[in-house]
């Protein structure tokens, strides 16, 4: 294994893995709440198999169903080591632009012909908007879910840990990929970076997971002390949980990623990450005893929820305090847009 590929901590324990042909598929998904890998899970996908011949194989397999529009792409400058990060003033170290897969491709495979392969990332990019067929010539059998299809298409990278709020099976295509998960409760061991200026949306991990700095993010340590690891080769998949932090890397020269998101909620509730925006304007920078009430009166109405808040109110005018429906969730977000449009 080159110096490169060498693990970012040998001692940090395994993804569970889990034997899904038995089980099925969506037993081992129904509510679960921690990381496992399915070995094998995708392995007799056509991708798959193109990828396993050349990654040219598998890059003609996507032409195959690429519809004929831009796409977005993130390219980092000469000497770019993978990272999609920051760079010293915290502007992205990496530019985007757009343009046909066909044209990406082929500059990709002019970089792998005179060895000049630089950092070149497609991030998730929607399957039926940009693909005519792919997901049903690959399928998968989620049951009732009705997921978020995007694939992540690059060469070697390396993506700093965030969490996303859908629940993720992200299957590997092609290449190699890495994941070092860690569960919700580590936010403060992982020295997160701004909300609002981001990489790719969501707050990410500020430390360098291939040289940590344990002077600058000491807390760091004990985050690796609940760390979980495992490598994806083709045709293996791994689930991870809602809000599990996750920092990934692909390996190879060109790998090709797979997710399916779905929500455990209705597709009308709100985002929580929209809530704690508004938080952040309407109560973060009050004088602490206000900020104090208004913590107490989030635990009454959102997080204690209990009858405190509603049995002395008839069950007919509990408006947004019954359980929401998706009406009652309609009128409340256009409650919301026209006061913060004032």
């Amino acid at each position: 294994m080159a110096e490169r590929d060498a693990p970012i901590d040998t001692r940090a324990a395994r993804v569970p893995e889990r034997e899904w042909r038995d089980a099925g598929l969506d037993a081992l998904l129904d509510g679960a709440r921690e990381p496992f890998v399915l070995r094998g899970l995708v392995a007799d996908w056509p991708l798959v198999a193109a990828g396993r011949t050349s990654a040219e194989a598998a890059r003609r397999h996507l032409l195959d169903h690429a519809r004929d529009r831009a796409f977005k792409v993130s390219i980092g400058p000469p000497g770019h080591d993978g990272r999609l990060f920051y760079d010293a003033d915290m502007a992205m170290n990496f530019r985007t632009g757009t343009g046909k897969l066909a044209d990406i491709f082929a500059g990709l495979a002019k970089g792998e012909e005179l060895g000049d392969i630089r950092t070149v990332y497609l991030a998730s990019i929607d399957i039926p908007t940009h693909f005519d067929g792919l997901d049903t010539a690959n399928p998968i059998d989620l049951g009732a879910r009705d997921p978020l299809k995007s694939i992540w298409i690059g060469t070697r990278t390396r993506i700093a840990a965030h969490n996303d709020y859908p629940d993720n099976l992200a299957c590997c295509a092609a290449g190699r990929r890495r994941f070092t998960l860690f569960p919700p409760d580590q936010f403060g061991n992982l020295y997160l970076g701004p909300i609002d200026n981001t990489p790719a949306g969501r707050t990410v991990s500020m430390v360098d997971f291939a040289a940590p700095d344990l002077a600058a993010y000491p807390r760091f340590a004990e985050a690796m002390a609940h760390a979980q690891t495992a490598e994806l080769e083709p045709g293996d998949a791994i689930f991870i949980p809602s809000m599990w932090w996750h920092h990934v890397e692909a390996l190879a020269d060109f790998n090709i990623l797979v997710n399916y998101w779905w929500r455990r909620t209705p597709a009308w509730f709100g985002q929580p990450q929209e809530a704690l925006n508004h938080a952040i304007l309407a109560i973060r920078d009050m004088a602490p005893a206000d900020k104090a009430i208004w913590r107490d009166l989030f635990d009454h109405y959102v997080f204690r929820n209990d009858g405190q808040a509603t049995d002395h109110i008839p069950p007919p005018a509990r408006g947004i305090l019954a359980p929401l429906t998706s009406e009652s969730a309609g009128r409340l977000r256009a409650f919301l847009l026209r006061t913060l449009s004032r």
